[in-house]
């Protein structure tokens, strides 16, 4: 039976082996749980903090600032916008990547901007527009185009909108920007869910991404798109919004950064202020925070810049670990017990957390979220196998226990033992022996089948209707000897009482059935009985292997009920108690005579018997069977030794 509670444990500890790591590959393959997993990374950064960014790196931020400095309206004057490139241009940056998008022809002409900030600022640009760029837009645009024109190549414009790839540069298309030397890079990213930025694509709509063209622009050197496949690349932030080192956009206009400033610096131009709509959470600000456009088109630069310091672990090893999560537990729990595959679990969990930690600022970025739900998933399959195996085993232990105590006396051994496992204690209980006289030479007259009915009727009687009743507890039959025992394994402090109205209660039963031999059977002879009760302590437990294992009482004092019981032999008595017993009850009966004081086998000093005078009895010659029939009559009660 054990054995195959094991088998039936190992089944359900591989069916939520299986279960758990086939959902958890599920769902990494499904992305079912992405939303968890991208905060997992988000929160690895929150654990490396901050990082010094490099100082070849700066973003000139229209800000706050500038609103209220150069008293101007957005969209600004293109030509304020020809004035800043010119200012950074004249320090040989490596790049300029301008996050604003010049699309449709400027409606302004130049002379219609009165204010003393823009007159400053257009009168650096009073020169005859060249060539081609006559042809372009308003004196506001040919500003812009000559600024571009004049960088030297170095200018790539951000747009949101493409054909194929072409862009729309100030109403004159993909030649306009073509004339000017000007490049295009498309200045959206893939956001996740709630619009977060993490990662960087390679093209959108067909046209490389504002920071790849910048990066390409400015090295020289071409970016690998397998680089970015997939979801994109990882963009690694330096920290959280105003990270970067930035300068105010009407700074550069009013030439209040010094000269030299952007000398050999990668150069990011683009919105921050809030009302512009260009400020996004991102990886390291979370969802109630956001970082500028242009900062972000910074950061995603030096990502690519850097050659990509995030990458994704190969998916194998992603699936490796989800696998290793899900089998973890299981196994464990088919080796060791209770708890301790699911405190190894937490553990294990825990372990791979700090790891991932590790490998992300090592510049790998490990599956965190899918591993450990599937971890989670098969801890707690595992732990609820235990306690239904648990529980299984416990109604086993009932099922088997429940034929030898009532059930009252099942549920307080299984509350005090903890179920199948019943520990050996010491308890001061009563115990019963009982035999049936002549039984043998009965059994060996009659046919098997009528002697296992007698035999059951007569145990069945002697069982369920004087010790269960009681609250004794059988211990074993012996053919058709009974062995029980009262306190025990249940304490109770009337123990002895308890076992001797159990004996009256044989003896009123043994009437009870020798009248069905007559009635029923037809014998003409009837049985008596012997009864043992001694109280003291006894060992109670479980005995045996771990495959069989049989509930018994040991000691001493089981050993003198039992001599008890075949000293009976002989007298007219068929119950004898020891002085222990006596001493033990409550009152004493009536009915209690003292009989005399005999040396048991096995015992050194002497012991008091007594009995009940209800018990007493000399049938007539032939009316019980053989081993009884000749029972010397009753001799008068003698009084207790002194």
């Amino acid at each position: 039976m054990r054995g195959r509670t094991k088998e039936r444990r190992k089944l359900f500890l591989v069916i939520v082996l299986v279960l758990a790591t086939g959902l958890g590959v599920l769902a990494y393959a499904t992305s079912a749980f992405n939303g968890l997993e991208l905060s997992s990374v988000d929160a690895r950064f929150d654990v490396r903090g901050r990082q010094t960014p490099p100082k070849d790196l700066v973003v000139v931020q229209i800000d706050d600032v500038t609103f209220d400095t150069l008293g101007l309206q957005w969209p600004f004057p293109r030509a304020v916008h020809a004035a800043v490139i010119d200012r950074i241009v004249a320090d040989h940056p490596k790049v300029i990547s301008y996050d604003v998008q010049f699309s449709e022809r400027s409606a302004t002409k130049l002379r219609q901007y009165a204010t003393p900030a823009a007159a400053a600022v257009l009168g650096l640009r009073r020169r005859d527009a060249r060539g081609a760029l006559a042809q372009i837009g308003t004196d506001d645009d040919v500003a812009l185009a000559t600024a571009i024109l004049d960088s030297g190549d170095k200018t790539v414009l951000s747009f949101t909108e493409t054909d194929k790839g072409d862009v729309n540069f100030v109403g004159g298309g993909q030649h306009a920007l073509d004339v000017v030397h000007g490049h295009a890079g498309n200045g959206l990213f893939v956001t996740d869910a709630g619009g977060v930025i993490r990662r960087v694509s390679y093209k959108i709509d067909d046209l490389k991404t504002l920071p790849v063209a910048s990066y390409e622009i400015g090295s020289g050197k071409r970016v690998d798109p397998a680089r970015l496949s997939g979801d994109g690349a990882w963009i690694d932030y330096y920290g959280g919004s105003g990270t970067i080192d930035a300068v105010s956009f009407s700074d550069v206009v009013r030439h209040k950064v010094p000269k030299g400033f952007f000398k050999d610096k990668w150069v990011v131009v683009g919105p921050s202020a809030p009302t512009l709509q260009d400020v996004h959470p991102t990886s390291t600000t979370g969802h109630d925070e956001t970082m500028p456009g242009a900062e972000i088109q910074a950061s995603a630069l030096d990502t690519i810049r850097r050659g990509f310091p995030l990458r994704s672990v190969p998916t194998w090893v992603d699936i490796l670990a989800v696998v290793l999560a899900g089998i973890l537990t299981p196994l464990l729990s088919m080796r060791l017990r209770a708890l301790w595959p699911f405190a190894i679990a937490l553990l294990a969990g825990a372990l791979y957390a700090l790891a991932s930690i590790l490998l992300f600022d090592a510049g790998h970025i490990v599956a965190l979220a899918y591993p450990l739900l599937t971890l989670g998933a098969s801890a707690i399959g595992a732990l609820a196998v235990h306690y239904m195996s648990a529980a299984f085993e416990r109604e086993r232990t009932r099922d088997i226990f429940s034929r030898f105590v009532p059930e009252n006396v099942v549920d307080q051994v299984l509350e005090q033992t903890g179920g199948a496992r019943l520990g050996g204690v010491a308890r001061t209980a009563t115990v019963m022996f009982s035999d049936l006289r002549g039984f043998t030479s009965f059994a060996e007259s009659l046919p098997p089948d009528q002697v296992i009915e007698v035999l059951n009727r007569y145990l069945t009687a002697m069982v369920d209707d004087a010790i269960d009743p009681h609250g004794g507890t059988l211990v074993d039959y012996m053919g058709d000897g009974i062995m029980a025992v009262f306190g025990a394994p249940i304490d109770s402090t009337d123990h002895a009482d308890r076992a001797l109205a159990a004996a009256r209660d044989k003896l009123r039963e043994l009437e009870k059935f020798n009248r069905w031999l007559r009635d029923e059977k037809g014998f003409d002879k009837s049985f008596r009985m012997g009864i043992g009760l001694n109280t003291g302590v006894v060992t109670s437990g479980n005995v045996g292997s771990l495959k069989r294992m049989a509930y018994t009482t040991i000691g001493d004092t089981t050993n003198t009920a039992a001599r008890l019981e075949g000293m009976t032999k002989g007298t007219p008595y068929m119950l004898f108690l020891s002085d222990s017993t006596r001493a033990a009850l409550s009152a004493e009966p009536d009915d209690l005579v003292y009989h005399d004081e005999i040396e048991v086998r096995g015992r050194r000093a002497k012991v008091k018997i007594w009995s009940l005078t209800t018990s007493m009895g000399t049938p007539a010659a032939g009316e019980t069977f053989q081993s009884v029939s000749n029972a010397p009559p009753a001799p008068a009660p003698a009084e207790p030794a002194p």
